[in-house]
């Protein structure tokens, strides 16, 4: 395999006599990479530890929908009032020339609309409340 940068931010990786383009960015800890669609995301050990640490959401409970990356918002399909159910696209985001849909993780009623269209918005930034 061999892997080449080709602007900041985008590789060439050849295998197997293909090449692909994968994309790639990362902050505090976080990485993530665009491939065939696809998004990968890993993060450091000691981010790992932390949320460990931290007590899951109940299942029922109520939903926040975040960004899992930096991203523009395209579309915000949901207004507050709004039922949903679970895998609906809520917020369709643009990141490094890819879409990428924000679904909603149960059916719930929509409580609040955090971002707009155009908005740029950073990793865990909340979109969409569910109840």
């Amino acid at each position: 395999m061999n892997v080449t940068p080709d602007r900041d931010g985008e590789y060439r990786v050849e295998h197997d006599d293909r090449q692909d383009l994968v994309y790639a960015a990362g902050r505090d800890g976080t990485f993530w990479a665009f491939w065939n669609g696809h998004v990968f995301r890993e993060e450091s050990r000691r981010d790992e530890q932390e949320k460990a640490s931290t007590p899951a959401s109940v299942a029922h409970g109520p939903q926040r929908l975040t960004a899992p990356m930096p991203a523009t918002v395209i579309k915000v399909l949901v207004s507050p009032g709004q039922k949903v159910r679970k895998g609906d696209t809520v917020v369709l985001l643009e990141a490094m020339k890819m879409e990428l849909p924000v679904r909603a993780l149960a059916d719930g009623t929509v409580g609040a609309v955090n971002s707009r269209e155009g908005d740029l918005v950073q990793p865990d930034q909340i979109l969409v409340e569910l109840s």
